[in-house]
């Protein structure tokens, strides 16, 4: 796609624990590489990548193709910096909450995460996936498969185990955030103006030239 030649543009935030593998992740959707030279990143950081998604046009019953332009906001996990990536929750349209299979406090920490995404995200229950990271690492592994299953089924989200090293569930795992943002919208935009106002997605703020403005939570 040419510059611009898109439909929508979706702001998708990974967030989670300094070191979970939040970057490499990242990279491996955009770029399909893995590489282990990475640094911690400091404050925020993005990658790009431009998708097509199967929906349904204004009638909610065709099916139609839109171009996407996405747009994944690397986070910073440290606490230093915490203040500045909330700053961003707002403008996210969904989250991959990650933590990693190797670090039990990172899993635990996932709580935390949760309560500062309902604290400052665009409304109560945003759009999220749970990602557990570095499933390759098995002899290393500190986070049970039901353990995980167990909290995304608490919160209501779907729970993906990948590895940025292999690359496995890593492309469904955004497909699937995707798609959920995708749907909401879609539902918001056949509601009407006014349905933004019960804490749903206001789509105007988020996507390019959509006729529904977003106001105030």
């Amino acid at each position: 796609m040419a510059e611009g030649d898109y439909d929508y543009l979706i702001k998708l935030l990974a967030l989670g624990d300094s070191g979970v593998g939040k970057t490499t992740f990242l990279f491996r959707y955009t770029d399909n590489k893995f590489s282990r030279k990475f640094t911690t990143t400091v404050g925020i950081d993005f990658r790009e990548k431009r998708v097509n998604y199967t929906g349904t046009g204004a009638d909610g019953i065709t099916e139609k193709n839109f171009k996407i332009h996405l747009q994944l906001w690397d986070t910073a996990g440290q606490e230093r910096f915490r203040s500045l990536t909330t700053a961003f929750f707002r403008d996210a349209m969904g989250f991959l909450l990650m933590f990693d299979l190797t670090n039990q406090q990172s899993f635990l920490n996932v709580r935390n995460w949760m309560s500062q995404l309902q604290a400052n995200a665009y409304c109560d229950s945003p759009d999220i996936v749970l990602v557990g990271t570095k499933a390759d690492l098995r002899d290393l592994r500190d986070v049970h498969a039901k353990q995980a299953k167990d909290m995304a089924d608490r919160y209501g989200i779907p729970y993906f185990e990948t590895s940025s090293a292999t690359g496995v569930e890593v492309e469904k795992a955004v497909t699937t955030l995707l798609e959920l943002v995708m749907k909401r919208m879609e539902q918001t935009l056949e509601r009407g103006p006014g349905s933004e106002a019960n804490g749903s997605m206001g789509a105007s703020s988020k996507v390019e030239e959509a006729p529904v403005r977003r106001k105030c939570c």
